[in-house]
C-alpha cells in the first residue's frame, strides 16, 4: 500500500493574505477527490479512507486555515465563511476544476455546503458526513431546545481563554469531546492529535477562531446576531448532487438537522447510520470509502 504523501498547497492572497495549507494525500488517476476535515480534527483524520481508495482516485486533505502546519493568522476576521469558502475554491482551482467528489466533516462540512451553494461548477458531486445545511442549522438555533443545548459547547470555545483551558493537563477537556473512551482512539491516534493541537507552537487558536468569526451558534438574548441573521435561499440553495451521511448517534449535532433539507438541497440522497457518532470517519472508515466508492461509480 503507497504512503501518505504529505506536500503544502500555496494558495492565491485574499484581503486576509496569503495562505499556505499543508496537504496529505494518496492515489493517483484522473478521478480527483478533496476531503475537508473538521474541529478539533486535522487532514490525518481521512489517512485510511484515502489509502482504501488509492487505487482508484487521487485523493488530497488538506489542513485547513489555522490547523496543523497551514497559515494560521491570530485574527478571528480572517476566518470569515468568505475567506475559509475562498481557501476551498483556491485549492480546487490550484489542483484542477471540477473536482470528481468534494468530501467534508464538521467545519469542513460548513465551508463545502456554502462553496457548493456558491461555486457548484468546481464540484460534480458533494458527500457530506454530519455536517449541519446553515438553513437547517440556523432554524434548529433559533426554534430547538434541544439543539440549542447540544450547541452550548460553541460558546466556551469562542471564550478568550479556550486556548489555554483546553490546552491544560494534557487537553483534558478536549479528550472528552470524542467520547467515553472509544476503540479507535489508540495511543498512536491521540499522538497524532496532541501533535495536531500543538500545531507547530500555534496551538488551537487557529481552529477555534472558526467559532469566533461564526454567527451561527447558540444565542445569548434577543440583540445577538444569531436573530438578525437573514440566509436567502438562493444563496444556500446547493444544486449539485449530494449525498449526506449521517451517524444518528451524534450528541452536538441532533438529527433534527436533517428535517426539510430536501427544501435547500435539490438532488438530495440520505444514508443515516443508526450506530454511528459524529465521527463516523474514525470508526467505520470502511464505510465511508465504500460511499465515496460507489458515488465515483
Amino acid at each position: 500500500m503507497e504512503p501518505i504523501r504529505r506536500f503544502d498547497l500555496a494558495l492565491p492572497g485574499d484581503r486576509a493574505g496569503s495562505v499556505t495549507l499543508a496537504c496529505r494525500g494518496a492515489g493517483q488517476g484522473r478521478v480527483r477527490v478533496l476531503l475537508l476535515h473538521g474541529f478539533p480534527e486535522a487532514a490525518f483524520v481521512w489517512d485510511e479512507v484515502m489509502l482504501r481508495l488509492a487505487p482508484q482516485a487521487a485523493c488530497v486533505a488538506p489542513n485547513l486555515r489555522g490547523f496543523a502546519g497551514s497559515s494560521s493568522p491570530a485574527d478571528a476576521a480572517a476566518y470569515k465563511a468568505r475567506h475559509v469558502v475562498g481557501d476551498v475554491a483556491a485549492a480546487i482551482e490550484a489542483l484542477g476544476a471540477p473536482l470528481d467528489l468534494l468530501v467534508a466533516h464538521d467545519w469542513g462540512g460548513a465551508l463545502a455546503w456554502s462553496l457548493a451553494a456558491q461555486r457548484p461548477e468546481l464540484m460534480k458531486r458533494l458527500l457530506i458526513i454530519n455536517s449541519p445545511h446553515p438553513a437547517t442549522f440556523l432554524r434548529e438555533l433559533r426554534h430547538s431546545a434541544a439543539q440549542q443545548a447540544a450547541s452550548t459547547y460553541m460558546n466556551f470555545l469562542c471564550r478568550p481563554d479556550a486556548e489555554s483551558l483546553l490546552a491544560e493537563d494534557d487537553f483534558r477537556r478536549l479528550w472528552p469531546f470524542f467520547g467515553d473512551g472509544p476503540a479507535w482512539l489508540t495511543p498512536q491516534v491521540r499522538d497524532q492529535y496532541r501533535q495536531a493541537w500543538r500545531n507547530e507552537g500555534r496551538g488551537l487558536t487557529g481552529g477555534l477562531n472558526y467559532y469566533r468569526a461564526s454567527p451561527l451558534r447558540p444565542g445569548h438574548g434577543a440583540g445577538d446576531a444569531l436573530h438578525s441573521l437573514v440566509l436567502p435561499d438562493e444563496a444556500v440553495t446547493v444544486r449539485v448532487p449530494t449525498t449526506v451521511l449521517w451517524g444518528e448517534q451524534d450528541h452536538a449535532l441532533l438529527p433534527g438537522l436533517l428535517d426539510g433539507l430536501e427544501r435547500w438541497v435539490l438532488q438530495l440522497t440520505l444514508h443515516r447510520v443508526p450506530q454511528g457518532s459524529h465521527w463516523l470517519v474514525h470508526e467505520q472508515p470502511g464505510l465511508v470509502a465504500e460511499h465515496i466508492a460507489a458515488l465515483l461509480g
